[in-house]
């Protein structure tokens, strides 16, 4: 029996002799199947050539990232805090040595997850580390891997730490979710793919589907404007290394909302 990984999106499937037909994430119009077809792979294969990179992008923020890149080569984020450390978004390989360095930072205190394209073997992570996996309930139908793990939320935020929280944002997803830490100076958010930030990172964009390139309607972007308004941030990391606004992070999501608005309503 053998956990099969989407080679295309990561997300793993139960022990099965054989692979599923298809994977219904990448079925759907907002992620694709690639030209060569559907393929699949197996952790075991993923040990025998590939790590996790590491990188600290503030004192207490590290990225996490396959190498070389599987499937959509998101990263995932370690927030570290006082009362416990939080793994937002996941990755489709744990590896030992990634398993001991965060043992060493202590641990994961849960799993948040911003939308399906990154749920990935969020399953191991979380039987390793013993912790929670907190996914919004309006996403459940894209979980492919059932886990006593997995929680799943209701509402508009949930609080997992005194300073982290998840916000749902839609979009993207009915149930897609940003994080909001508080604790740093100036705040940080965590956006997934809720928000996309551009290659010059002082913009963002807003898609129903970002490799089909298929925008959301106008109404979604002032729904995801107003339910991040409230927040408090300076800085944004994105799902993908690079994807780092540095300052002024409330400010870009305003500018970068209006405009878009406003090519949608009235064209340049």
């Amino acid at each position: 029996m053998t956990i099969f990984i989407c080679n295309a999106c990561g997300t793993s499937y139960p022990d099965a002799v054989a692979p599923p037909a298809a994977c219904p994430i990448c079925d759907d119009e907002r992620q694709y199947i690639p030209l060569a077809g559907q393929l699949w792979t197996a952790r075991e294969a993923m040990l025998a050539t590939q790590r996790n990179a590491w990188c600290q992008l503030e004192p207490d923020l590290f990225s996490i990232q396959v190498t070389p890149g599987l499937g959509i080569n998101q990263r995932a984020l370690l927030v570290r805090t006082p009362a416990g450390n939080i793994l937002w978004d996941c990755i489709t390989l744990l590896d030992p040595v990634t398993e001991a360095l965060i043992r060493g930072l202590g641990g994961l205190a849960g799993i948040a997850i911003s939308h399906p394209h990154y749920y990935t073997v969020m399953q191991d992570w979380a039987a390793a580390f013993d912790c929670p996996i907190h996914i919004h309930a309006a996403d459940r139908e894209w979980v492919m891997r059932p886990s006593a793990h997995i929680r799943h939320w209701e509402g508009e935020t949930l609080a997992l730490l005194p300073d982290v929280q998840v916000v749902r944002g839609g979009g993207h997803y009915p149930g897609g979710a940003v994080l909001h830490w508080s604790g740093p100076a100036g705040g940080v958010l965590l956006c997934g793919d809720i928000l996309q930030i551009t290659p010059g990172a002082h913009r963002v964009s807003f898609m129903w589907s970002y490799p089909n390139m298929m925008p959301l309607p106008v109404s979604e972007i002032r729904a995801i404007e107003a339910r991040l308004a409230p927040l408090a941030y300076d800085r944004i990391y994105g799902a993908f290394t690079g994807q780092d606004v540095r300052r002024d992070g409330r400010g870009v999501v305003a500018r970068s909302a209006a405009r878009y608005i406003e090519l949608l309503e009235t064209g340049l």
